[in-house]
């Protein structure tokens, strides 16, 4: 376990001097386009704290947007890690292959869903995998059309930026983008017209509809989805659209891709978000938690359609390099020891409790819209008082608020409504509860 002391501690303004300090240095060196969420800059980090060069120590509920979920210093990640690293820290796959690689593969096809023949290829980023995915499959199916769907995210580069579905700061002036990429709507309970309740039957007749109809099921390589979509809100599809959508792809020979980059490795308190009902992908692309936090990302999938691609069509320099292949094995390890997704399903249990009786009992609780997410993937949508009406000033305030007093938020979502909450599957009750203490205290400064 990490040597940092696993508790709040504020000591000077946030951020401190030393973290204004280098955020000078940081203007005059970094492009302006990489941004970050709160310019405090980190000294170490472990367990549910993050610890910057000041010396204040804040709670992490951010995981570095879902990476560090065995913690940012897992025991076996780093013993792992320097092990390979004394070793040789790249040969290139491609060149001359090494153990690491196959053992990550054979460890994706045992922890993904369903009992058919797998195959992986592994990345660094989780824009890659998605990209590889479509690559795959228009590999495998001979066809072209890519759909994907409402507040969906899947990446940075040019088809993945054409298949996200938020403009800003995602896509802002960086067309054109790639062609034959399709968005239909998606369930998204809270904001479905005519109620949670009808969202799953309704949107996925209505997205397949639409396939049908504008794009012909016949030209469609692959449909891509997020089984719970992150940067676009948190959103849990209603029940039923997931299981319509991947039976109508199975129906016309469509790739089904699960996107689990932020959702998987036991953050929804399952391996994979997907198996909640029962979803077996063709393809499932995976990034974020794989590793501890080294640069690693991965397509796995049926063994027929994997092998679609022809020898030396997928790859990359760094794809799969040895030292994140030896934290991914490390990261497995400590998720498999100390059983992360009951833990992930405890955080769940905790969080949603607290975040209720916010609702019901501080003055102002009714601008939490929405209280929803699996595991340890939660969220709040903050709306005006007695309206749905997206209130994104709320959700900056709160997160100012929260990192004034030393805990890590994030917000996301297509409306920038949405407070959302990823602490490591490794914090203790005690700064889970403290954290949250905090935010209801922020409530306060609305």
């Amino acid at each position: 376990m990490t040597a940092i002391p696993q508790e709040r501690r504020v000591v000077t303004a946030i951020p401190g001097p030393k973290s204004v300090e280098l955020q000078a240095r940081r203007l005059a060196a970094v492009a302006a386009g990489v941004g970050s969420t709160l310019p405090v800059f980190t000294a170490r980090a472990g367990g549910g704290i993050i610890e910057d060069v000041d010396g204040n120590r804040l709670i992490d509920f951010g995981s570095g947007i879902a990476v560090t979920s065995v913690g940012a210093s897992a025991e076996a990640v780093v013993r792992r890690a320097s092990a390979q690293l004394a070793d040789f820290t790249h040969t290139c796959f491609m060149v001359t292959p090494y153990e690491g690689y196959v053992e990550v593969c054979e460890q994706l096809a045992e922890l993904t869903p369903g009992d058919h023949a797998k195959k992986s290829a592994l990345f660094n980023s989780g824009a890659e995998a998605v990209e590889n995915a479509v690559k795959i499959a228009r590999a495998y199916t001979k066809r072209t059309a890519v759909v994907v769907f409402d507040h969906g995210y899947h990446g940075r580069t040019n088809l993945t930026m054409g298949m996200t579905a938020k403009n800003m700061p995602y896509k802002q002036g960086f067309g054109p983008f790639a062609p034959e990429v399709y968005r239909v709507p998606v369930a998204y309970g809270y904001r479905w017209p005519t109620g949670a309740e009808n969202a799953g039957a309704e949107a996925s007749a209505q997205a397949i509809d639409e396939i049908s109809k504008q794009i012909g099921a016949d030209n469609v390589a692959a449909i891509v989805i997020e089984p719970v979509l992150g940067e676009g809100g948190f959103i849990e599809p209603a029940k039923g659209f997931l299981p319509a959508i991947a039976q109508f792809a199975k129906d016309n020979g469509i790739v089904f891709v699960a996107d689990e980059i932020q959702s998987g490795f036991c953050r929804t308190g399952q391996w994979f978000a997907c198996e909640d009902e029962g979803i077996v992908p063709d393809l499932i692309t995976t990034a974020k938690g794989i590793a501890g936090g080294l640069p690693l990302s991965a397509v796995t999938g049926r063994a027929e359609i994997m092998d679609a691609a022809h020898a030396g069509g997928l790859g990359g320099t760094y794809g799969g390099n040895p030292v994140a292949c030896a934290g991914a094995l490390g990261a497995i390890e400590t998720m498999r020891e100390l059983d992360l997704n009951g833990k992930a399903q405890r955080i769940e249990e905790v969080m949603k409790g607290r975040l209720a009786e916010m609702r019901s009992k501080l003055p102002n609780g009714d601008i939490i819209g929405d209280i929803r997410g699996r595991g340890a993937m939660i969220a709040i949508e903050l709306v005006k008082s007695g309206t749905k009406d997206p209130a994104p000033e709320a959700a900056g305030a709160l997160a100012k608020a929260c990192h004034a007093e030393g805990v890590m938020v994030l917000t996301c979502g297509t409306y920038g409504n949405v407070l959302r909450f990823l602490p490591p599957l490794v914090i203790g009750e005690e700064l889970l509860n403290e954290g949250l203490d905090v935010i209801e205290q922020a409530f306060g400064t609305l």
